[in-house]
């Protein structure tokens, strides 16, 4: 194990996939689930239904929040190995400066061996630009960040610590702000399937789908559009048996 990146806010934790994943004393919450395991968590819940819908030639992918890149490195092990020609922007915000500095000391699966350069350059610039990736993480608040772009992007990765203990990334006005963002055609996942949370999705406009399949736990996946390649969640019926529900708010 490599202590130099375990410090008084973050310690490493083994998830059931075999790979590390981080637990944050700050939020007492793990950076991915432990039963999923961090890579798997981040393959089934945010990169392959993503690709499923998305089939551009170049995507613009906005990664809320960055954490230990794990969504961002996974993206782009996956399109080259299934789609090597498309070309890869990806945006990400993440609070914890000291987090992404710490990254070069992370223990990351052997998925990823070969991204070391990324992984430094994040850690030391939080940029990197080569062939046809691009990659930018803000260090910083996150709702500030995403008022910059409008129509951008593709993919959002709604993967931030949970309603729970980081409210103000999961709030109905916080989602009216990430659909500014987003395309007609884009797709927002995320790990959450909390009806409050789906509700400040529906209330925003957006198509409400289940993602669901082998060896992880169900997630969600958004559109401002129809898409075919997941079941619908009838948001209607969910309301009428839940009328006390209500979604987070600023």
């Amino acid at each position: 194990m490599n202590e130099n990146f375990t410090d008084e806010l973050h310690t490493l934790k083994l998830s059931e996939d075999g790979t590390y994943t981080a637990y944050s004393k700050e939020y007492d919450e793990h950076y991915h689930s432990t039963k999923d395991g961090a890579l798997q968590e981040s393959l089934k819940k945010h990169v392959i239904p993503a690709f499923r819908v998305c089939k551009k030639n170049e995507v613009n992918i906005l990664d809320i929040c960055y954490g230990l890149g794990f969504n961002t490195l996974a993206t782009i092990d996956y399109y080259a190995k299934n789609r090597p020609n498309t070309t890869l922007n990806i945006y990400s915000a993440e609070l914890d400066s000291s987090l992404v500095k710490s990254l070069e000391n992370f223990i990351y699966p052997k998925e990823f061996d070969g991204f070391g350069e990324i992984i430094d350059a994040i850690s030391r610039d939080g940029f990197y630009k080569k062939k046809n990736v691009k990659i930018e993480v803000f260090l910083g608040d996150a709702r500030e960040y995403i008022k910059k772009f409008e129509d951008k992007f593709d993919i959002v990765y709604q993967d931030a610590f949970s309603a729970d203990v980081n409210p103000m990334l999961w709030t109905k006005e916080y989602f009216s702000d990430i659909k500014n963002t987003m395309k007609k055609d884009a797709v927002l996942t995320t790990y959450s399937t909390a009806l409050k949370i789906r509700l400040a999705l529906h209330e925003n406009g957006f198509k409400v789908y289940l993602n669901s399949g082998e060896g992880f736990r169900a997630a969600t996946i958004s559109s401002l559009e129809e898409i075919e390649e997941f079941k619908k969640v009838d948001m209607e019926h969910k309301i009428s048996c839940n009328p006390d529900v209500r979604p987070l708010r600023d």
